[in-house]
């Protein structure tokens, strides 16, 4: 049996130990090494050439985000996963942005990180169960921003005006002043947006607004 060699990084001993007891009871699985920051880790890669590095974000000399975009640079063939205390969204992306396929949040079940190794071992992705839920919800809701952006991209110039303006909170009567037509004219592109866009009201137009980034969600606060 081949076994996966794993490098552990984290500025943190006691983890260290923690990670190292953890992964030696796995027969597929051999510790290489160990840092403690990200400089260290990245010499290490060097001369210890393992499969995957299982490393935490921030540490001291070279953060994680850093020490990952170098690894793989450096050594191509080796795996990064992120073994992090951050679930924003914010930090997963980078993280992905910067060269890693695995992101484990330290309070996710014990049995989950060596999984990661082995699935980002296959050439896999890997995201720990604690993470897949809100990660969902994100591309749902990126989902329904693009279906939003992509229909109010085919309403006509002159509705995208109109629609602007009754949002922002401008009458009937201001809009064809503005856009040199009749009261009747703007009441013809409301209704065709409106369908168009299937909204109801004003506040749906609103909320709309907002989710595809017409208006700012603080206008109405003043």
């Amino acid at each position: 049996m081949n076994l996966i060699k794993v490098l552990i990084v984290d500025d943190h001993p006691v983890v260290r130990e923690g990670i190292l007891c953890m992964l030696t009871a796995e027969q597929d699985l051999e510790v290489v090494g160990s840092a403690g920051d990200g400089e260290e880790a990245l010499g290490m890669v060097r001369y210890l050439a393992p499969d995957v590095v299982l490393l935490d974000l921030n540490m001291p000399r070279l953060n994680g985000f850093e020490a990952t975009r170098l690894i793989r640079e450096t050594a191509p063939s080796v795996r990064v996963v992120v073994l992090s205390m951050h679930s924003k969204e914010a930090y997963i992306h980078r993280a992905f942005s910067a060269g890693a396929t695995g992101y484990v949040l330290k309070g996710t079940p014990v049995g989950e990180i060596p999984q990661a190794i082995r699935e980002v071992h296959r050439g896999n992705f890997f995201i720990c169960s604690l993470l897949q839920g809100s990660i969902i919800k994100s591309y749902l809701k990126s989902c329904k921003k693009a279906d939003d952006q992509e229909g109010y991209d085919l309403l006509s110039e002159r509705e995208q005006q109109v629609f602007r303006l009754i949002v922002e909170g401008h009458s009937t009567g201001r809009i064809a002043e503005q856009l040199y037509v009749s009261p009747k004219t703007v009441e013809k592109h409301r209704v065709n947006l409106m369908r168009k866009l299937e909204l109801n009201n004003l506040v749906e137009m609103i909320k709309y607004a907002v989710r595809v980034g017409i208006i700012d969600p603080d206008f109405w606060k003043d």
